[in-house]
């Protein structure tokens, strides 16, 4: 992977005090807006086109999980099963992932980070690192460990009951 460029963050004015209306009580605006935020960052950061968004959290996630299902991956990275394919292409062209029939049912795919996919998130790793940065020093580690538990906890909140 060659090197990553480090833009500097450019100088952006503090949030106008905005009404949110109706967008008040709505969590996924709330956590949107920020994911949004971070992602055209990490992506300026990156400075690379090939790289499409999703391809961090997909690399990390098989990484992590060496085997994984295609259909566990989409759920876990909350892309529909289209997306993941065509994400996994991009992943298998870069050469950082495989899939490999998985050898307890042949219809399905396992997957697997490659070493020079594992080298590249090293680097991804970093970058998101230095792209969350200032977030990460807005909040405290009690903080940052309370936000994380409850992030988890509304994450599995959205599989419980009736579908969405």
């Amino acid at each position: 992977m060659p090197p990553v460029s480090r833009k500097s963050d450019p100088v952006i004015e503090a949030p106008a005090e905005v009404d949110l209306g109706v967008l008040k009580d709505v969590i996924g605006f709330r956590i949107r807006r920020i994911q949004n935020h971070l992602s055209r960052a990490f992506i300026d950061r990156l400075n690379r086109e090939e790289i499409r968004p999703g391809v961090f959290s997909a690399l990390a996630l098989i990484a992590a999980n060496p085997g994984m299902s295609q259909t566990t991956l989409a759920r876990e990275i909350g892309f529909d099963k289209a997306t993941v394919v065509a994400l996994l292409d991009s992943l298998e062209r870069l050469g950082w992932a495989e899939r490999r029939r998985s050898p307890q049912d042949r219809r399905r795919h396992a997957l697997y980070v490659t070493p020079l996919g594992e080298t590249s998130l090293e680097n991804l790793h970093e970058v998101a690192v230095v792209n969350e940065a200032k977030i990460h020093l807005a909040l405290t580690k009690d903080e940052r460990a309370q936000l994380f538990g409850l992030l988890d906890k509304l994450y599995a909140a959205c599989f419980t009951g009736e579908a969405i």
